[in-house]
């Protein structure tokens, strides 16, 4: 069996054609393609602002400095996540912590951000901005979450960076009815591409006309924005410290063309998940379970080695990896990471997130993954616990 990746990009014509157009146009930045794109995603989630960029991390990042996140802040997030929900708050000058995983979920626990919050109250320490996360496409409970930040005051960055395309209570996640700024991924592993690329959703004008300039050096050339009437045509001012954190027109091309297929690849993912399920009934591991207020986007596929299976993680781990799998493991509690134990954070700090990393391993999960790949990703695994 040739090597079969834990995940990757589903690329057609239409998407190479797109790209192709773009090319021969006038413009490879700045152009039309990129407010077409954000259109569609606005159309798509039923949100009032689209603000593409040129990855999730940058627009984690504009979402921080809109919400005034700086020196002096707390932000929260889950430990259970890619390295950039936290490394968000740090660029600010802000700091973090972590809300320990729901064991069934693997998301942020409610039950535990209620308990910390109700100590943070106590100590005069609580948070500007709470970042959930919604891993593997399936939403956190963000009516709970959203209850939260209105009895205690803070922000909502929902991060759905590999959810684009699910639901929660059947509204399309990225609405922003219980978050402040939500944000996708578009690298080439999540449920679209546009090969790298991220975006921010929300419906507060202020917000999105802040997440505006940071993207593009703090730059505008809004009369209503200026200290002063325009020199002459050519006149801008920066207003904000920004950055270039635009997308290219080639991107958004991608991702316009990637759209018209997102439903098609939920739906996809959802037959492969549910397969997985059934062959793996009588497998020694326990397989990924969904909230019945939640249609994942199913960016990952994660099951657990049970403990007493006898085998080790590493082991299991290893030997998939011998057969040509390239299963993955989703993630590292962030606050194990050198960078983040030079903070004051240790082992032991989220036993649930700890007891997930100690047992989890992702397996291949994308739309062209075939019945035969995924017949001999169980076959391995079950050979492997018996």
């Amino acid at each position: 069996m040739n090597y079969i990746p834990y995940g990757r990009q589903d690329i057609n014509q239409q998407d190479i054609d797109s790209v192709v157009e773009v090319l021969k146009s006038d413009f490879l930045t700045q152009g039309p393609a990129v407010p077409k794109f954000e259109a569609l995603v606005s159309q798509y989630c039923n949100v009032a602002y689209s603000l593409a960029v040129n990855s999730a991390t940058s627009a984690l990042h504009i979402a921080c400095l809109a919400l005034g996140i700086g020196p002096g802040d707390h932000v929260w997030t889950t430990p259970i996540t890619f390295v950039a929900s936290a490394n968000c708050a740090l660029y600010c000058g802000a700091s973090i912590d972590f809300v320990d995983i729901d064991a069934k979920t693997f998301n942020m626990s409610v039950i535990e951000l209620e308990k910390k919050l109700v100590l943070a109250e106590a100590s005069g320490k609580l948070p500007k901005v709470v970042i959930p996360v919604h891993l593997s496409g399936q939403s956190c409970d963000m009516e709970a979450i959203a209850s939260l930040a209105k009895r205690y005051g803070f922000f909502v960055i929902e991060d759905a960076s590999h959810a684009i395309g699910g639901r929660y209570k059947d509204e399309p996640i990225g609405n922003c009815r219980y978050s402040d700024i939500t944000v996708f991924s578009f690298h080439p592993v999540k449920i679209i591409t546009t090969a790298e690329g991220g975006l921010a959703t929300t419906n507060n004008a202020a917000l999105a006309k802040k997440m505006n300039l940071f993207r593009s050096h703090g730059i505008t050339r809004d009369l209503d924005e200026m200290t002063h009437a325009p020199d002459g045509p050519w006149y801008y001012q920066q207003i904000e410290l920004g950055y270039n954190y635009r997308m290219t027109e080639l991107q958004a091309a991608l991702g316009v063309s990637q759209m018209q297929r997102l439903d098609e690849f939920v739906a996809k993912r959802h037959e492969i998940a549910a397969r997985y399920n059934q062959l793996l009934a009588s497998v020694d591991v326990l397989v990924p379970w969904q909230h019945p207020d939640t249609y994942s986007g199913l960016h990952l596929y994660i099951v657990q080695v049970k403990p007493e299976s006898g085998f080790s993680h590493l082991e299991v781990f290893q030997k998939l990896r011998e057969a040509n799998i390239g299963v993955n493991l989703h993630y590292i509690p962030v606050y194990l990471q050198p960078y983040y134990q030079q903070l004051n954070f240790s082992k032991g700090y989220c036993p649930a997130a700890e007891a997930y990393y100690a047992n989890a391993i992702s397996l291949p999960m994308y739309t062209n993954l075939t019945e035969q790949q995924q017949e001999y990703v169980v076959e391995k695994l079950s050979s492997i616990l018996h």
